[in-house]
């Protein structure tokens, strides 16, 4: 089933609050990672990995890897969008891409490889069924290229 039978990941919203920004009347670096960190736990309730399944199962999504580009920047008490989207999937990782707006402007990307990891022992483990079966919902459908800005490295 494509992500577009299935429907779309919701879209995290938020606004930009006073402690985040920085010297330069700007928001600081660090709070784009705190949004789309809480855009990737919208994610992971969205796919059934909710409290109650980390308490039940002890595993989570670790981040291993992260990339982000900082497009354009941002203000006090704007309103910003992450909308998500899984770019590919396995039996015990999950990647996503992550777009931040604000208005129209497109003002952050963030590309996440996560791993399932049980936290008892540390280790990578496979996901649940059930949690595999609403992953592969989401999964693009032939034809549904990742972002363009996917899978690049950093440039100098």
């Amino acid at each position: 089933m494509s992500s577009a039978a299935a429907g779309v990941l919701p879209a995290y919203r938020c606004r930009v609050q006073p402690e985040w920004i920085d010297y330069n009347g700007h928001m600081s670096e660090a709070f784009y990672v705190l949004v789309f960190g809480f855009a990737t736990d919208q994610v992971m309730e969205q796919l059934g990995m909710d409290e109650e399944y980390r308490r039940s199962t002890g595993c989570s999504l670790y981040t291993v890897e992260a990339h982000i580009r900082y497009l354009a920047e941002t203000g006090l008490d704007a309103e910003l969008t992450v909308t998500s989207r899984i770019v590919a999937a396995g039996p015990k990782k999950l990647h996503l891409a992550h777009e931040m707006r604000s208005g129209e402007t497109l003002v952050s990307t963030e590309e996440l490889l996560t791993l399932h990891v049980d936290q008892q022992s540390g280790r990578s483990t496979g996901f649940t069924p059930s949690v595999m079966d609403t992953i592969t919902s989401f999964l693009p459908g032939p034809g549904e290229p990742a972002p363009g800005w996917t899978g690049r490295t950093v440039s100098s």
